[in-house]
């Protein structure tokens, strides 16, 4: 993939690879009623961003439904869809810190909870929606990164999955 130039000479590679697929990142999450996360959802270190757990969103930041237990509530294939819609969360949050996408020279590693039901352990399907869109956007080798993916008895608000992320920086 190559990058293009905008008008001050800054690199736009993935903005426009984002419109080119119609990708679309969400606004800000909005808080269920009573919750207060207190930590940020990027912190910059160095030359390393660290990513909070994220979940999936609508455009407008909701929660995305469907909500619930992954082999129960929630199918295989719309948890898949919803670690889809996670990774675009984080790229938002992402992109409202680091203020270009750009800055992402690679992707590090990738931890994904699935809020299983009994019996269920196709975490790893799940959570290739979300590294499927990592590398459709990054390419490689920038978007391939170690992973791990896990279930859980539970995730906060009901979330399907959760993801956190390490990511390399450019200065």
């Amino acid at each position: 993939m190559r990058s293009t130039p905008d008008a001050k000479g800054f690199l736009v590679r993935i903005e426009k690879r984002l419109a080119e697929l119609g990708l679309v990142l969400p606004d800000r999450m909005q808080l269920p009623p009573g919750a207060q996360l207190p930590f940020p959802w990027v912190r910059v270190h160095g030359s390393r961003a660290f990513v909070s757990g994220h979940g999936p969103l609508n455009p407008d930041g909701s929660l995305a439904a469907p909500l619930g237990k992954v082999g129960d509530q929630v199918s295989p294939e719309q948890a898949y869809e919803a670690a889809r819609l996670t990774g675009l969360a984080m790229l938002a949050s992402l992109r409202r810190e680091l203020g270009d996408l750009d800055r992402v020279t690679a992707w590090l590693r990738v931890f994904g909870m699935v809020n299983a039901a009994p019996g269920f352990v196709a975490m790893p399907s799940v959570i290739n929606g979300f590294s499927d869109l990592i590398l459709r956007v990054w390419g490689e080798p920038a978007g391939s990164h170690a992973r791990s993916a896990v279930g859980l008895a539970e995730l906060p608000f009901n979330l399907p999955v959760e993801i956190e992320a390490e990511v390399a920086l450019r200065p």
